[in-house]
């Protein structure tokens, strides 16, 4: 593998960054040799993600890197946003908890898609959201 493909980012500013987002999480996700169902539970969550992003945060950027821990390989994807933030961390993890309108799948949802699941958010300082899916 390239070492210009082992990390990167995408911003997240439009609808179109959404798409390409998409394109690359699916690229990479078949670089690592992903089934085509974990292939689309990261693709899923990372679409949910940045949306979330672009729409409640403002924009932002998704970040990825291809990770290793000596037995397996993964790949692990940042969603950064400098936006309002989360008020209430609880309740966003609420199944069936909504904000607007969307995939309907929230943060509930695009955690149970991945392996490893991270949500850090102020309100005022924004919020970024790590996910992990091993191979």
């Amino acid at each position: 593998m390239p070492a210009d493909d082992s990390s990167g980012s995408v911003p997240l500013h439009s609808e179109e960054d959404i798409v390409a987002s998409r394109q690359k999480v699916r690229v990479l996700t078949q670089l690592l040799k992903f089934s085509l169902v974990d292939q689309t539970k990261m693709i899923t969550a990372a679409s949910e993600l940045s949306r979330n992003t672009l729409v409640h945060g403002g924009g932002g950027d998704m970040r990825w890197e291809l990770v290793d821990d000596g037995v397996r390989r993964g790949l692990r994807l940042h969603f950064e946003d400098t936006g309002p933030g989360i008020k209430d961390l609880k309740m966003a993890m609420t199944d069936g908890w909504t904000s607007g309108s969307g995939m309907g799948l929230g943060l509930p949802g695009s955690k149970r898609l991945v392996h490893e699941f991270e949500l850090k958010s102020s309100p005022g300082e924004g919020t970024r959201v790590s996910i992990t899916r091993w191979k």
